[in-house]
């Protein structure tokens, strides 16, 4: 029967082969912590991980962080100061980070790992977001097609955004 030094624990953050026994309960290669496998007691019908699944809360509040962040610097900072005029391209532009925000934001608050939920509240939001800038062009006219481009552009931030988020969430573990 073999020991536990022929036993490897595969990291969920990077992928690495740590050999067991850790002696500090980080992964070798990028320092996440590790733990022993989930028992199959906690395993669903399809046996991946609870944790693993789409969050229909988490995904609300990040509909909820992107729309107030959306709303509140792409369309009521402009309302409030004239002098930023953030229409057409400008909008987009200042979209992007916004997005990137709301998924550290989200990523960062939300317990265990929701990488697709701030990327689908973002999907929902860029497109109004989309139009209303695309139909409130006046000087800085871009093409429709760019508008899509630059959405997508935003999903890869959120994206990027909560996974910087959850990896400085484990961090603080």
């Amino acid at each position: 029967m073999a020991g536990n030094k022929d036993k490897v624990l595969v990291c969920s953050s990077c992928g690495f082969k740590n050999q067991l026994p850790l002696a500090s309960g980080h992964c070798v290669s990028c320092g996440a912590t590790v733990e022993e496998p989930v028992p199959a007691s906690v395993h669903g019908p399809t046996g991946m991980a609870r944790d693993k699944t789409f969050d229909l809360i988490w995904f609300a509040i990040a509909i909820g962080v992107m729309v107030v962040l959306t709303g509140a610097i792409v369309i009521g900072l402009p309302a409030v100061i004239p002098a930023l005029d953030f229409e057409g391209s400008a909008g987009m532009v200042v979209a992007i980070p916004v997005w990137f925000v709301g998924g550290l934001l989200v990523g960062l608050i939300s317990p265990g790992r929701t990488f697709a939920e701030p990327v689908l509240a973002v999907l929902l939001v860029a497109v109004p977001t989309a139009f209303v800038l695309y139909g409130g062009q006046t000087v800085r006219t871009m093409p429709a097609f760019m508008y899509a481009l630059f959405s997508a552009l935003g999903l890869l931030f959120a994206l990027i955004g909560a996974y910087v988020g959850e990896r400085l969430q484990m961090a603080g573990e």
